[in-house]
């Protein structure tokens, strides 16, 4: 017989309604006066034709017909582009929200970490807080004495333990966050992409105890853009568009590449500014492209070819902490390697100004294999602050490489690994 799923998802759907305001003319006070007695009229004379005014609502489902279950000890990655229902699943399984169509059937208790600051009181303290959430998930006073200390030193707050988390950074409110969730010993966690927030050393501890808790019997749901993250760390990988399960699967590197090839369909070597959404004082990107310094700077590049990445952006205010550069990944998600305009010696950055600025860099040549590949643009106030995180939503090109390895007459084919550096070899006597 087999085992009961820990989590049974059928024919689930989230809706939503809508209001556009209709635009209007100016009016002058004396007509809206004079229309709002008119309403009043027709109200009292007909109630049940009372209706927003200016209004006209639309449908809009953030997830339709979704089915999945999960067996106990699951470590499941969820992928998809901004707007595909990723956190509205999540918000349904957490029961934070309820389903306008199907059923969701969970065994256990749940602990999830949707958006920074969720299941805390901000009057209260770390350590009230912290009593609180395990009361919330059914755990006895004595359970959550027994993993409170590992819950501090993991969130690395003793020393604001008895102040009221209203006053915590984003990063205590996050480390404290999440340390609860994972501590506290729930059969089913369940993570947004909420782990941004820390820092680089705190993104590895949590990353850490996710692989420590999925090694057990717990069933683990993680929504990351971090393809990194969900190769190493998830066993099964669902993928969803326009609120609609698209792709699931055990191969977890097959989804991703999924979700890449779909994605490199919409974009091209060239990134060109829409909006102000990656804007901030110090960078402003307006155009990231890729291309050879060959075949009309069109895709396949040969991989002993110039190719050359591209960095047009604007300055409204100079910082010397600001890092701009790229991060380069395989189609399975796999990042190769980072590259910033502060990686030589001080002395041989270029020179940054207010204003207009292009930045060029040259891959390595021949250190690639044949393949396709994206490029994100990435950027920081050094360790200060993230401008555009790598593995987030951030500005991205996609290139292919043809087979041109070496001189060698053995090597003109692709070879099985990622990279596929010529080296050079001696006799040594």
């Amino acid at each position: 017989m087999p085992p009961t799923p820990i989590i049974s998802v059928r024919s689930l759907g989230k809706r939503y309604l809508l209001r556009h305001e209709k635009q209007e003319r100016y009016v002058a006070l004396r007509d809206v006066l004079a229309e709002g007695l008119k309403n009043l009229g027709r109200t009292l004379l007909h109630p049940s034709k009372i209706r927003l005014k200016g209004s006209s609502p639309e449908e809009y489902w953030a997830l339709k017909d979704v089915s999945f279950e999960l067996e106990e000890g699951a470590r499941v990655g969820i992928i998809g582009r901004n707007g595909a229902g990723k956190s509205t699943l999540l918000k349904l399984l957490s029961r934070v929200t309820e389903p306008t169509t199907g059923s969701i059937s969970l065994r256990g208790r749940v602990a999830s970490l949707l958006e920074v600051g969720s299941g805390f009181h901000p009057e209260l303290t770390g350590r009230e807080n912290i009593l609180l959430n395990g009361v919330i998930l059914g755990m006895t006073r004595a359970e959550v004495r027994r993993a409170f200390d590992a819950i501090v030193d993991f969130a690395e707050i003793e020393r604001f333990l008895d102040t009221p988390v209203k006053r915590y950074s984003s990063g205590m409110y996050m480390r404290l966050a999440f340390s609860v969730a994972a501590h506290l010993e729930p059969d089913i966690l369940i993570v947004d992409e909420v782990l941004a927030v820390g820092d680089v050393e705190f993104q590895k501890k949590c990353m850490g105890k996710m692989q420590e808790v999925g090694r057990g019997t717990r069933t683990v749901i993680f929504v990351s853009h971090n393809f990194g993250a969900i190769s190493s760390l998830c066993s099964e990988c669902i993928r969803l568009d326009k609120g609609r399960i698209v792709q699931a699967s055990k191969d977890v590197a097959a989804v991703i590449r999924g979700y890449l090839e779909e994605t490199r369909g919409e974009e091209a070597t060239v990134w060109k500014r829409v909006d102000d959404r990656f804007a901030s004082p110090w960078f402003s990107p307006v155009q990231f492209s890729v291309f050879g310094l060959r075949n009309n700077k069109l895709p396949p590049f040969e991989n002993d070819e110039e190719i050359v990445v591209e960095i047009e952006a604007e300055i409204a205010q100079l910082d010397p902490a600001l890092t701009v550069g790229y991060a380069i990944y395989s189609m399975d998600g796999v990042c190769l390697y980072w590259s910033y305009q502060t990686d030589a010696a001080p002395l041989s950055w270029p020179q940054l100004k207010v204003g207009r600025n292009v930045l060029r860099s040259k891959l390595p040549r021949r250190l690639l294999n044949e393949g396709s590949y994206r490029i994100e643009l990435i950027g920081s106030l050094h360790f200060r602050t993230w401008l555009l995180e790598p593995g987030k939503d951030v500005p991205t090109v996609f290139f292919s490489v043809s087979s041109v390895h070496s001189e060698s007459p053995y090597w003109k084919v692709r070879r099985p690994t990622l990279l596929a550096p010529p080296t050079t070899w001696e006799t040594s006597s």
